[in-house]
């Protein structure tokens, strides 16, 4: 069906050159477009989240840059980790950008998220910039958590990380939920785990606890279809992994659609603060390996991971439907993409030559907020006995 059209600024021209189905245009540049996602699988819903997602052009462009800048942090994380300027354990977020952008653009700073240890993209979309995660990466004094945390462990306001135990994020994410509750405020928890992680015991006492007391809270399984080096068939019975809270509502969203991701947070977000948790599914994929150590073809073949580029890769597809849709020029997202690598290209210069932490510094910020008189054993002390 037509949609009727109007302008929002500016006269419109006598004469258009062109019109976008949906779209408000403005001297043939659209303001708004409407997108139609790929339908949404609900579990214990009535109804789930619109089909038409309306998508502006200032969106549009906030969009792209962040996943864009995403991408090439990643690659350059994976770069500065094969010259050995970044150690320990590394795990890339390529891929599954839209599922952090889109997320994001529906929640507000002072709601809650937590993550596993792929949380690179996250700790950016929360408001750490690119030096700061590159920074942490290589163990900078500049990192967000003063380079003691490295890839799994990053944290700013309202983000508690980045953690290294597999599923244990998501009993912690249902606490924060509870203090949400607790306080009174009208925030949420987004608590983030991978399909590897799903069947993981400690997850469905939290979705227990969570729905006998109502939580605010959103729990999201990234399904990127393989847990380490299995595949999410061999390693589960049901894959359904929207339906795996049994009596928590669920929602299947296509994670590698920023906008479908956008709209199915924006309608759990509301339902979880008027009744209580809900679980999303998104359908997303990784591009790299597990870690760093995986090169990522022993499990999967070359061709299917070109496929996933080619086909559903979550940049491609927005920059192309947004510049079908008269929101962006090519020309636009070029000029993005200089801007972008020249900013991740000085970050990661900083990231090689900002002074790390000195040793004596191994000891301190144990706690955030001690209590007065508290001495830490083995930090405060030169020698420790025990009081008698």
């Amino acid at each position: 069906m037509l949609s009727s059209f109007r302008f929002t600024i500016g006269r419109a021209p006598a004469k258009p050159k062109s019109w976008i189905l949906g779209s408000t245009q403005v001297c043939n540049m659209s303001t708004e477009m409407t997108h139609e996602v790929v339908p949404y699988k609900l579990h214990r819903l009535e109804k789930g989240p619109n089909l038409q997602v309306k998508c502006t052009r200032d969106e549009a462009l906030k969009f792209y840059k962040q996943m864009r800048t995403i991408r090439v942090m990643e690659t350059t994380a994976s770069n500065l980790y094969k010259s050995k300027m970044i150690r320990g354990f590394c795990h890339l977020y390529s891929g599954q950008e839209a599922v952090a952008v889109g997320m994001e653009a529906s929640i507000t700073p002072d709601d809650s998220i937590i993550t596993a240890y792929r949380a690179h993209g996250w700790t950016y979309t929360r408001g750490v910039s690119v030096k700061g995660v590159l920074s942490e990466l290589t163990g900078r004094s500049t990192g967000c958590a003063s380079g003691k945390g490295g890839s799994m462990h990053m944290y700013t306001k309202n983000f508690y990380g980045g953690n290294g135990i597999v599923g244990a994020q998501v009993p912690l994410g249902a606490g924060i939920a509870l203090a949400h509750r607790y306080k009174g405020e009208d925030s949420v928890c987004i608590a983030l785990y991978g399909d590897g992680a799903a069947n993981q015991g400690q997850l469905f006492e939290a979705f227990n606890i969570a729905k006998l007391w109502d939580l605010p809270a959103i729990f999201v399984c990234e399904n990127n279809g393989f847990g380490m080096g299995t595949s999410a068939e061999r390693a589960a019975a049901s894959t359904a992994y929207y339906t795996r809270g049994d009596y928590v509502p669920g929602i299947w969203v296509d994670g590698m659609d920023v906008l479908a991701v956008k709209e199915a947070t924006r309608f759990a977000k509301d339902y979880v603060l008027k009744n209580g948790p809900i679980l999303l599914e998104t359908a997303t994929y990784r591009y790299h390996g597990h870690s760093m150590s995986d090169p990522g073809t022993s499990y999967r073949s070359r061709d299917e991971i070109q496929e996933v580029r080619q086909t559903r890769d979550p940049i491609g597809k927005f920059s192309e439907l947004a510049t079908a849709a008269g929101l962006l020029t090519k020309e636009e997202i070029k000029k993005m993409d200089d801007e972008i690598k020249k900013e991740v290209a000085a970050a990661a210069e900083a990231a090689k030559t900002d002074p790390e932490l000195p040793l004596e510094e191994l000891y301190t910020y144990i706690y955030k907020n001690p209590p007065a008189n508290t001495r830490v054993r083995g930090c405060d002390d030169t020698v420790w006995a025990p009081t008698k």
